[in-house]
This record gives structure tokens, C-alpha cells and sequence, in this order.
């Protein structure tokens, strides 16, 4: 039996590395022995001194996977939080060589995840070395996410929120799948905060507007919470 896994999915600097350990603290708190799995891109890059070749990019998506199939396989961990799974690196080895091949095992992976959580775009974009190409690349690195979740029937939840707004958010998302999943009466280790209501399932696929869709986010939230 291995243990859950929680995705996280996102363009470049939507949060997804600060959420991830915000997240595996916030677990680890609730008394769920929870891991991280840390993107094996940036280690790759900080050790090559360079972004990677397109006959490089197969090898990154398995090591990632690698890193988070050991971390779910270990009999002491309840929860695993992958900063990022190799479906980021097939967006992009689609978006920047044109090569769609590592799509099918990057969706077939991810649908063994508990939980998908995509960053929303309401982030400011922030320079990180050879790793960020620049602001406009976010949001059709975000389209071509949703467009492969939809296309594999994989579920998903979108974050918004600065700080601990985001932090909330994503717990909210969590306890929300942790809802709909168990039998009717179990209890369960991730009981929300806000009365275990589970949030509607709903995905913005083509509109590029991301204050467009964080309001449609905030009407969801509060419909959820009964407020």
C-alpha cells in the first residue's frame, strides 16, 4: 500500500515550491506524517549549469517520478506533496520542442494521485536564474495543463491567495476530495475546518483571465462555506 500523493501543478513562479513545504507543514501539524518531493528539475539544472536538451527531458520526467513512487512506497509516510510531477515536463518539452511523446506516461502517473492542485496565475512572475523564461509564458504553459487534465478526465483543483489565503485554500481543496472519496459516515484525518462541505468540481479551460477566474473561484468558495 503506498501512500497518498498530493500534485502540484503550475507555470513557472505560481508558488508551487513555497506552497509545497507550507503544505507538508501544515499536515505534518495535523498529525499526517507527510513528505516532500522536491522539483528534480531545478536540482538538475543547478548541477548542469544549464536548462536541459530536448533528449534530456524522458530521463528528468522519470526521476521525478522515481523520487515521488520511493517517497509513496515508504510504510512510515501518510502523505506525500510533489512539488511538480513529469507532466510539467511534458508541457514543456511540448510548448518549447514540439514533442508530445511524454504526455501518456505523465497523465497515467498522475491519475494514481489523491489529489491535483494547479496554481492559479494572481501571483506576481519573479526572475529565478535560467529556470523562468518570463511572465508571458505563464499562461499558455497554464492552458496546455488544463487542456491535458481535461483531455486524460483527470480532476483537479485551482489555488489562489497570497500567503496563508493560498496555504488555505489548498487545505480546503484537499479536505474537499478527502470528503467526496470516503464512505458515508467514516471519519476522516482530513476533516475540514469549514464544516467538510466538498467544493463543486468546475475548471476554467480557455479563458486566460486569471481575475476573471479568481473571482469565479471566490463565488465557489463562498457557496462551499455556506457564507
Amino acid at each position: 500500500m503506498t501512500a497518498p500523493v498530493i500534485a502540484l501543478l503550475g507555470a513557472e513562479s505560481t508558488g508551487k515550491t513555497r506552497l509545497a513545504h507550507d503544505l507538508a507543514a501544515a499536515l505534518q501539524a495535523r498529525g499526517l506524517r507527510t513528505r516532500g518531493v522536491p522539483e528534480y528539475l531545478r536540482q538538475w539544472c543547478d548541477a548542469a549549469g544549464r536548462t536541459p536538451r530536448p533528449d534530456e527531458q524522458a530521463a528528468i520526467a522519470d526521476a521525478q517520478q522515481a523520487a515521488i513512487d520511493a517517497a509513496a512506497a515508504d510504510p512510515d509516510i501518510d502523505r506525500v506533496v510533489a512539488d511538480t510531477t513529469p507532466l510539467m515536463t511534458a508541457v514543456y518539452s511540448d510548448l518549447l520542442f514540439g514533442d508530445r511523446s511524454l504526455y501518456p506516461s505523465a497523465l497515467q502517473h498522475l491519475r494514481r494521485c489523491s489529489t491535483v492542485l494547479l496554481m492559479g496565475l494572481d501571483l506576481p512572475w519573479v526572475a529565478d536564474g535560467i529556470q523562468r523564461d518570463g511572465p508571458q509564458v505563464r499562461a499558455p504553459v497554464d492552458a496546455a495543463i488544463r487542456t491535458a487534465l481535461d483531455s486524460a478526465a483527470i480532476g483537479f483543483q485551482v489555488v489562489y491567495g497570497q500567503g496563508p489565503e493560498r496555504l488555505a485554500s489548498a487545505l480546503h481543496a484537499i479536505d474537499s476530495v478527502a470528503a467526496c472519496a470516503r464512505p458515508a459516515g467514516a471519519e476522516s484525518r482530513l476533516a475540514s475546518e469549514e464544516g467538510d462541505r466538498p467544493m463543486r468540481a468546475w475548471a476554467c479551460l480557455h479563458c486566460g483571465d486569471a481575475d476573471c477566474e479568481r473571482r469565479l473561484f471566490d463565488r465557489v468558495r463562498r457557496s462551499a462555506s455556506g457564507s
